[in-house]
């Protein structure tokens, strides 16, 4: 009985978690486009339910909430089913509408689709040959050979996300760099606009009364064909005419310039609103949080340095560490176990739900950047993809953020991997991605100004 009811609140959190993944696609994702395929509205929705689901059992694994057999059978049957999409559905799925949209493939989508999923199958699996990722009992059918796997690129994908983050939020929310801007410095660009504008108007006028005149004297209908007629219409022109291709090609460099410089002038403007509100008390708050998160930056480069050069791995959950240190500098009375429960569940809580709502803001802005009438079905599973593989890395490094007592039953459902391998991974790929982002930053930074003084 108890495993019924126990099931059934799984089912319920699965449903509103699935609902949760419908609104999201409908009011954010794909707002701008009509839906013409349900299956990857369906799949997208599946995929963060399941997500989710992960993070509520971390979190029942803490509080104690179902039985512990429940759990376990939840686990395994959560496991099973989003490897099933991540590693078979989602993949196929990609293939099939990537093919849809190459009409000479259309009539043979399916054959082709099939060729793409082994395609990627293969790459796949050749992906865990240089990892020291699993244990050499296991079989080649084992779930361990697909977690393994898909822990290696949602790692990667993680490290290089928090990598790039951990340098890029102090760097949007410090005021110190903040480049100067003035009224003056907008005028002068958008003078600079008007200009370029008043040129392109100017010489599409001198084109049109170029081919009204050519039109009125006959020169349209008498014009040689051939390859001859092309390179007398580039050398030569009609007395009393203009060259049409030169002031084309004038014309195209000017417009040109004129985006750049609009662009620029809405930059100005975006960095002129950033220093007006970070003289607010909201402004000032978030100038705080980015000293904060610019020392925990250097510290996370430190300890990952550390970690990569003398090849360690924490054994302990950071809380309980902490704690004992504390506790022990202090010399004080204190029930470390029970309070780094309490404190573990605050930060694992805190982790889950800042990313999955980084995550869905990630998404969301990198969907809007590169999506298409024709592209947008492909690119809403590629972020599923994304997504599932994020979430399943996830759970792989939050569980050594857990007290040991609560790492069992995730250890079980797991299998015999090399976790010390994942942390490791991680440390290595966050500290490529945030020395690179620091580098990548850096030169931004000191290019702006330059761009902006440029005549």
């Amino acid at each position: 009985m108890s495993f019924l009811i126990d099931s059934s609140i799984m089912i319920t959190s699965q449903i509103l978690f699935f609902g949760f993944g419908w609104l999201f696609f409908m009011r954010q994702l794909f707002k701008d486009y009509e839906v013409r395929q349900y299956v990857v509205q369906v799949i997208f929705s599946v995929t963060f339910a399941f997500s989710c689901t992960m993070f509520e059992l971390i979190i029942f694994e803490i509080l104690g909430v179902l039985n512990s057999s429940s759990r376990y059978f939840h686990w395994k049957m959560n496991l099973c089913v989003i490897l099933l999409i991540l590693v078979f559905m989602v993949p196929f799925y990609i293939g099939y509408f990537i093919v849809s949209n190459i009409q000479l493939l259309h009539k043979q989508r399916l054959l082709f689709s099939c060729l793409l999923w082994l395609t990627f199958m293969y790459f796949f699996w050749k992906l865990g040959d240089p990892f020291p990722i699993l244990s050499p009992k296991h079989g080649i059918l084992s779930i361990e050979q697909l977690i393994s796997r898909v822990g290696v690129i949602g790692v990667t994908l993680m490290a290089l996300l928090s990598g790039f983050g951990a340098v890029n939020c102090p760097y949007t929310y410090m005021s110190y760099f903040l480049r100067n801007v003035t009224d003056t410095d907008i005028l002068a660009l958008e003078r600079r606009l008007l200009q370029t504008m008043d040129m392109i108007i100017s010489k599409k006028k001198r084109m049109a009364v170029t081919r009204r005149t050519m039109f009125q004297r006959g020169d349209v209908q008498n014009k040689p064909s051939g390859l001859w007629g092309m390179l007398k219409s580039v050398t030569a022109s009609a007395p009393g005419s203009e060259n049409l291709t030169l002031i084309q090609q004038e014309v195209d460099a000017l417009e040109e310039l004129s985006r750049q410089l609009f662009l620029e002038t809405a930059d100005l403007y975006a960095t002129k609103e950033r220093i007006e509100y970070s003289k607010t008390f909201k402004g000032k708050y978030f100038n705080f949080l980015g000293y904060f998160f610019s020392i925990y930056c250097v510290w996370k480069i430190f300890m990952a340095t550390i970690n990569i050069v003398l090849d360690r791995v924490g054994k302990t959950d950071p809380v309980t560490r902490g704690i004992e240190i504390t506790v022990n500098y202090l010399g004080i009375q204190f029930d470390v176990k029970f309070w780094s429960q309490h404190i573990s569940f605050i930060l694992v809580g805190i982790i889950i739900v800042t990313s999955i709502r980084g995550l869905l803001i990630t998404l969301t802005k990198f969907f809007y950047a590169i999506s298409s009438s024709k592209s947008s079905n492909v690119i809403v599973l590629l972020l599923a993809q994304i997504m599932g593989m994020y979430f399943v890395s996830s759970v792989l490094l939050i569980r050594m953020s857990m007290p040991p007592e609560y790492r069992t039953i995730i250890t079980e459902v797991l299998g015999e991997l090399q976790f010390n391998f994942y942390h490791r991974w991680f440390d290595v790929i966050f500290l490529v991605s945030a020395l690179s982002s620091i580098l990548f930053l850096y030169l931004a930074h000191k290019q702006a100004p330059e761009k902006h003084m440029a005549p």
